[in-house]
């Protein structure tokens, strides 16, 4: 019987080679082509729900639900959330949170249409929402990086803190927008082929974070922080610095959904992006992004939002009570939290 080569025989165990997989940062329940293909399926699940909600839509009331005008609402309503949700399923991926998503687009919205905003029209609007969500996502990044605050922490007091000065910014008021550009960029003689101006920025910012998170070294980092941030630090990864980057991102995605949702309302109210961060967190989850971070996907979430956003399209032509939609809602993000961890369980037994 031929007997296996001993590690001696080359220089000894110390200069042995590593198996291939070595080379490859471990993934949560299970390798990484495994793990591609839980992914699609998980993909391929959404557009499943995703299908059987539309039937139910046009079951319930066809008229209504497969109308143009309907779903063109359904795609822009989407755009908003998801362009929040981009951001947020980055932050997840790195093993972090941001619970000040909404509050962020809130204090965007009323900071960019103030009228000592509006008299330097449309760039002014869009040049002070960006500029203020990147203010904000600077400061939590700062907390978290550099601070060592826990995210929880720091994000919720932004929340507070934005909610709180947006307020004091409009007093209680609903500051209308008077820059007809920016308002006419919310009216059907905008669309392109049908398809609403918002829904095309939305489709941008969804392409360009998945070629992000999925063809570039940052996406890469992000979730090699998100799997094991000692890890990656000794490998040589600025832990910190990724982290600023982050929420820096999370918050330039809060500013840019702010001038969307400017363009919807066609007002800054201290209301605007109520319960936003838990739209986003959730979609983030049922998407497939693991909240305890090293894994995400930007397909996922889309489909996430999108599955959210029919669902409350539906119930509101059903008239349903808003506190259905809440149960509802609450019933996936549980259904899917779970099916997570059933599914990483099963991959390291």
């Amino acid at each position: 019987m031929t007997q296996p080569v001993s590690s001696a025989q080359h220089g000894g165990p110390d200069k042995a080679a590593p198996p291939a997989s070595a080379a490859l940062p471990p993934s949560k329940g299970g390798g990484l082509r495994a793990l591609g293909v839980r992914v699609d399926v998980r993909n391929l699940s959404l557009l499943g729900v995703l299908a059987v909600l539309i039937a139910v839509g046009g079951f319930t009331e066809p008229d209504a639900f497969l109308d143009t005008g309907n779903l063109q609402l359904i795609l822009t309503q989407s755009s908003v959330i998801g362009v929040v949700t981009v951001g947020m399923t980055f932050v997840i991926t790195s093993g972090g949170i941001d619970l000040s998503v909404g509050a962020m687009v809130a204090l965007a919205s009323v900071w960019a249409t103030t009228l000592a905003t509006q008299e330097y029209g449309f760039a002014g609007i869009l040049f002070t929402a960006v500029l203020v969500g990147l203010g904000a996502g600077l400061v939590n990044g700062l907390l978290i990086a550099y601070g060592k605050l826990v995210p929880f922490i720091a994000t919720l007091a932004m929340l507070a803190s934005a909610r709180g000065l947006a307020l004091q910014i409009t007093d209680g008021k609903t500051q209308i927008v008077t820059v007809q550009s920016v308002l006419d960029l919310g009216l059907p003689d905008s669309y392109v082929l049908g398809i609403p101006p918002l829904v095309m920025v939305f489709a941008a910012v969804t392409v360009i974070g998945w070629l992000v998170l999925n063809r570039t070294t940052f996406g890469r980092r992000t979730v090699a922080v998100g799997g094991n941030a000692e890890a990656a630090r000794l490998a040589g990864i600025d832990v910190r610095r990724q982290r600023l980057y982050l929420y820096l991102l999370s918050g330039l995605c809060c500013g840019i959904a702010a001038f969307m949702l400017i363009i919807l309302s066609g007002s800054g109210q201290n209301t605007n992006g109520n319960l936003y961060e838990l739209d986003a967190i959730a979609a983030a989850i049922i998407g497939g992004t693991l909240l305890s971070g090293g894994r995400g996907t930007i397909v996922g979430s889309v489909l996430g939002v999108l599955v959210f956003t029919t669902i409350t399209n539906i119930f509101a032509l059903n008239n349903l009570q808003s506190d259905v939609q809440q149960i509802a809602k609450g019933a996936i993000i549980v259904a899917a939290v779970l099916v997570q961890r059933r599914t990483s369980a099963h991959g390291e037994t």
